[in-house]
């Protein structure tokens, strides 16, 4: 087995196709064998080979598909979600770049900035935070931006439920990207760094 197969993530949609979660070819592995997989599409990632039947002699082969469906829906997830707020996730939204200088940084360089700063009323809320590099939120300091004369390259938004899915994705194939796009609000900032890419 390759090593890059097997830390490649699996994306999991409920039978609708909507998107569910990333998990880990192993339980790919046990869906499959519990025959909770309804369909799979995407390219195949892995090919498993397992027993054989003692009666048949035949060997036991599980193909592992980059996009698998299981049965049941999960429709609830999508309605009223509200994706968890954390850095990571927040610096990816905002494609690595401080949303008042531009310039792109790594992780460590960058700060959650409040908009609205909390000491005048702003909620720690996706609608509100930034990434920053931390030259800028300490030029910013408690004040909008406006007050600071520094302007936002980029209005803050609240993931949908796909793009979160994506956003907490590491390795995303170009069919789960595809597959995952097609979920995205048409005014999605995502859909629009995919057009400046191709």
């Amino acid at each position: 087995m390759q090593t890059q197969a097997l830390s490649q993530p699996i994306l999991r949609t409920d039978v609708s196709g909507m998107p569910l979660e990333w998990i880990h070819y192993q339980l790919a592995v046990k869906l499959y064998y519990g025959e909770q997989v309804a369909y799979s599409c995407g390219t195949p990632v892995l090919t498993l080979h397992g027993g054989f039947n003692a009666l048949t002699g035949e060997q036991s082969v599980i193909e592992v598909s980059s996009i698998i469906a299981t049965h049941g829906s999960h429709h609830q997830l999508h309605n009223g979600f509200v994706p968890a707020l954390n850095n990571p996730t927040l610096f990816r939204r905002d494609g690595n770049l401080c949303m008042y200088c531009g310039e792109h940084f790594a992780d460590h360089q960058l700060s959650r900035d409040h908009v609205i700063p909390v000491v005048k009323g702003g909620k720690d809320v996706w609608t509100n935070v930034v990434a920053a590099c931390k030259r800028c939120n300490n030029m910013k300091g408690g004040r909008t931006p406006e007050e600071a004369h520094m302007r936002l390259i980029a209005v803050p938004f609240q993931p949908t439920y796909a793009e979160y899915i994506f956003l907490k994705g590491k390795s995303i194939l170009a069919d789960q990207m595809d597959f995952l796009s097609a979920h995205f609000p048409r005014s999605s900032p995502f859909l629009k760094r995919q057009e400046a890419v191709v």
